[in-house]
């Protein structure tokens, strides 16, 4: 926003700059006035008092920076000191001119770091990270540790300091932490985004309001990751907002069942029967309607309701299969997502065996969903042991996103796979782009010499069908057979699939 230009300078703004020594020019006036008003004793007076006076405040302006660390010096200021050097800067540029900023730098996946080199290596990692960020910096700018985990930076007085000059410095600060890091005797590769405001675009020309736009702007980024630059935009906090009015209701939502599970088919491309459905986690909220899932899941991972959320999933899931199974539809199994917090609880096995048992189905009947990048970066023993109890229990295990989180082989056969789901980056124009073929074809030839069953994700069209199923893909999934659903929808789209069947052209496999 622009400087109003009704904005005054404050009362210690203008003892500073008498202090500087920028407005002495005054101090002539001054004295005339004082002999004017009340003679030689208030001359003497003004004579004697205003060193004084000036001495004081100069002395207290250089203890108070004194007390904040500056940049490139050891330790850190905290939040508070930071927002109060904001302040001081803020009414340094509205007396003498120039600008300022405020910039916040987050760790793009803080808790991967802390689950591949553990917390000491973590606090290790952030204590570095600060350092490099000081040395970037100039001796008059201030770097605080934020109670996230991440780090604020106050710049001193600038001259001119514009969007494309923020954005360079955000570039620069990233390039500074980003090179690899040794920690004891390993070696960490940090990734941070940076979320920035200028001094002129700040909701008020105050430390505290500076300092929450830049973190806005950060989790923008963040977002938006990894390795991503954001500027402040109004239009942020009302996102931001948004997003807090969601965070604040996702409980009474699970509890009053506007989320609950939506159904995609997944059709056998030998036979065109229906092989399964993925339940999916949708909102029907009651003044928004449907909440996008990439809006509310990483809520709800934030508010540590993802094992709450994964108990709904679950029984809306096998309560379908019921329903299903009772209509007389031959519905094979039903597919479940579940994240790594969930994972991780030692009890999920007898959680699972037990539901199972409630709804009399038989394990085989449940297919756990797990993404590829929880493979590839967990060493949690417990999610090892529990994926294979799970398998042993008779629960299909399904890779989700392969190709995308680097899992390798001995990751799959470790975590107990049966079902590789093909990522839809791969499946996309598959039909017309060669080198897309060409990468489907590898996989499923590396799925059918391992022995697992192979699902293509994001089908969108006949001739993405029809080349995957050529291929020897087993399964296909996505919205060119049909968009997720409500539960009641599905028995009339089963019946149609069913009905129209029968004339449905097959597909020969090419090997």
């Amino acid at each position: 926003m622009k400087r109003d230009s009704s904005i005054r300078p404050t009362a210690s703004a203008l003892l500073s700059r008498l202090v500087d020594g920028e407005a002495l020019v005054l101090l002539p006036a001054v004295s005339v006035a004082a002999f004017w008003l009340g003679g030689e004793v208030a001359l003497l007076t003004l004579a004697i008092a205003a060193p004084v006076a000036f001495a004081l405040i100069g002395w207290g302006k250089r203890v108070r920076r004194a007390s904040i660390p500056s940049a490139g010096l050891t330790g850190f200021a905290t939040e508070t000191q930071l927002v109060e050097n904001l302040d001081t800067v803020l009414n340094d540029v509205a007396v003498h001119g120039g600008t300022t900023a405020c910039f916040v730098v987050v760790f793009d996946d803080l808790e991967m770091l802390a689950d591949r080199h553990g917390r000491l290596a973590l606090d290790r990692v952030l204590m570095r990270t600060g350092e490099r960020l000081g040395v970037s910096l100039r001796a008059g700018d201030v770097v605080a540790r934020l109670p996230s985990h991440g780090f604020a930076i106050s710049f001193a007085p600038i001259r001119r300091f514009d969007l494309e000059n923020a954005v360079q410095m955000a570039a620069r600060l990233q390039s500074s932490v980003s090179a690899p890091l040794p920690v004891d005797d390993m070696t960490v590769h940090p990734s941070v985004s940076v979320g920035f405001c200028l001094a002129d675009r700040a909701p008020a020309l105050l430390g505290a309001s500076l300092l929450d736009a830049a973190r806005c702007a950060a989790d923008e980024a963040l977002r938006n990751g990894p390795c991503a630059i954001r500027a402040y935009q109004p239009e942020m906090s009302r996102r931001r907002a948004d997003r807090a009015e969601l965070r604040a209701g996702l409980e009474a939502a699970l509890d009053c069942g506007q989320i609950r599970p939506w159904f995609q088919p997944q059709l056998s491309t030998d036979t065109g029967e229906v092989s399964g459905f993925e339940a999916l986690a949708r909102w029907h909220h009651p003044e928004r309607g449907i909440i996008a899932p990439s809006e509310f899941l990483p809520l709800v991972e934030d508010t540590g309701l993802s094992e709450r959320l994964g108990e709904v999933i679950l029984y809306g899931a096998l309560s379908a299969l019921t329903r299903w199974d009772n209509a007389g539809h031959r519905i094979a199994r039903v597919s479940v997502n579940f994240s790594a917090s969930e994972l991780r609880n030692p009890h999920l096995p007898d959680k699972l065996k037990w539901e199972l048992d409630r709804f009399s189905l038989t394990p085989d009947r449940l297919t756990i969903e797990v993404l590829e990048t929880v493979v590839a970066r967990s060493d949690d023993d417990v999610i090892v042991t529990n994926l294979a109890q799970l398998a042993k229990l008779g629960c299909g295990i399904d890779l989700d996103d392969f190709g995308t989180g680097q899992a390798s082989i001995v990751n799959i056969r470790r975590f107990a796979v049966r079902r590789i789901k093909v990522d839809r980056c791969f499946v996309m124009r598959c039909d017309t782009d060669p080198d897309q073929k060409r990468m489907v074809a590898a996989i499923l030839s590396l799925c059918e010499q391992l022995g697992l069953s192979t699902v293509a994700e994001g089908i969108e069209t006949p001739g993405e069908h029809a080349t995957v199923a050529q291929l020897g893909c087993d399964h296909v999934q996505g919205f060119g057979i049909a968009r997720p659903m409500a539960v009641e929808e599905t028995f009339g789209w089963i019946a149609r699939h069913e009905a129209g069947r029968q004339g449905a052209i097959r597909f020969g496999r090419l090997r």
